[in-house]
């Protein structure tokens, strides 16, 4: 690798951006227990303080997604505030349409019109959220479905589906987007109304510019090629984003590339390969994780260092030899060049570029030496500590 190779390559990393999310910071788990760690966030003032030590250490995350309702505030405007006296943003918005008594049969596709005015009504209120945040994506993911055949009707619920976002979609302005999730299966265990990225794709593209897809990496069937779909999905103009994590079974939601760094590697270079890293991207970079045993600002931190080394490795494959090997039909030379990318350890030239940027070369040594975790042990006692609400 030339120096001016290396350059370009530390020129892309130093502007790559990415978002965390708010409830990572809070209490979270699985379906049977949430334990709960001294020093959590009791608030979305707090979640933001953490995630701004995130951005502090390792410098590529200024921005932090919020979920609705359990990052409501009296005065949004307050928040953004006091995000922006913290070198921070408020990112994408989420909406939950998942946790009411009301959405025991769904929530848009609830056969209850009711019920749907109710969820309709709370995505709508996210926008209105957005606006006075600033945010341009609202992330919309559908707990949805069916858990016995003959349940419901597919296509009603379909139908029921379509009309919720694209009345959302038309109450959309400026540069705001609709970033539409799926997920393989569970709550719902029969069938999912969002179940994979075609049916997602599909409403897309009746819904025009304004949706695209987000891709979590955590929301597929085992052994699914991610980084094909993330290919097709660029080609089309469709990825909106990523919530990146990782699973070993269902929807783990550990750190991303805990399970599988080659994985994430393989999307990366698809994301690279797509022109989906570069300025002007529409694509956004979000982690979606639930930090049960492990610390949250660390497990952060580690996350995003992840991120960075997968891209890093990513940047360096060598494309004009990776394509002459294909089109030589040279199976193995193919492979060895993406291999040898991968095998690069490149954990000595992010150090190296955290130190030009004028941070610690080791972000997980500077914030445990930074006492800032002990501090607010100390400080944030009382009160009602933030959770997912499970």
């Amino acid at each position: 690798m030339g120096m001016t190779r290396q350059d370009d390559v530390l020129a892309v990393l130093r502007d790559q951006r990415i978002e965390t999310p708010s409830w990572a910071y809070g209490n979270s788990g699985t379906r049977f227990k949430v334990f709960g760690q001294p020093g959590v966030p009791r608030n979305a003032f707090e979640k933001v303080a953490d995630a701004a030590q995130v951005h502090a250490f390792t410098g590529v995350a200024p921005s932090v997604a919020l979920h609705i309702p359990w990052d409501e505030v009296d005065d949004y405007g307050k928040l953004v505030k006091f995000a922006t006296g913290l070198g921070m943003q408020i990112g994408t918005i989420n909406a939950n349409v998942f946790q009411r008594d009301e959405y025991r049969l769904g929530s848009v596709a609830n056969p209850d019109p009711a019920v749907r005015k109710l969820a309709l009504s709370h995505l709508l209120e996210c926008v209105d959220i957005m606006d006075v945040t600033g945010s341009n994506d609202l992330k919309l993911w559908f707990a949805d479905g069916t858990n016995y055949p003959g349940q419901d009707d597919f296509r009603a619920r379909q139908e029921r589906l379509a009309d919720a976002l694209a009345s959302v979609a038309e109450r959309l302005t400026g540069g705001q987007r609709l970033l539409l999730e799926y997920k393989l299966f569970e709550p719902a265990f029969y069938h999912t109304d969002v179940p994979d990225w075609g049916t997602a794709y599909a409403h897309c593209l009746r819904l025009g510019d304004r949706a695209a897809v987000v891709v979590d990496t955590g929301h597929h069937a085992p052994g699914t090629n991610i980084e094909f779909i993330v290919s097709l999905l660029l080609g089309a103009r469709k990825l909106g984003g990523f919530d990146f994590n990782s699973r070993f079974y269902a929807d783990d939601d550990l750190m991303v590339g805990a399970a599988d760094p080659f994985q994430l590697f393989r999307i990366m270079y698809e994301v690279v390969r797509g022109g989906g890293l570069g300025a002007g991207s529409p694509v956004v970079f979000m982690l979606d994780q639930c930090h049960n045993v492990e610390a949250k600002i660390p497990g952060e931190i580690r996350s995003v260092m992840n991120v960075q080394e997968a891209t890093a490795k990513a940047l360096l494959v060598d494309r004009d030899a990776l394509t002459s090997a294909q089109l030589a039909g040279d199976v193995l030379g193919a492979n060895a060049v993406l291999m040898d990318a991968y095998d690069t350890d490149v954990r000595p030239m992010l150090a190296d570029l955290r130190a030009d940027m004028g941070l610690d070369p080791d972000p997980m040594g500077a914030y445990a030496r930074s006492g800032y975790g002990e501090q607010i042990q100390r400080d944030r006692v009382g009160g009602q500590q933030a959770g997912w609400g499970a």
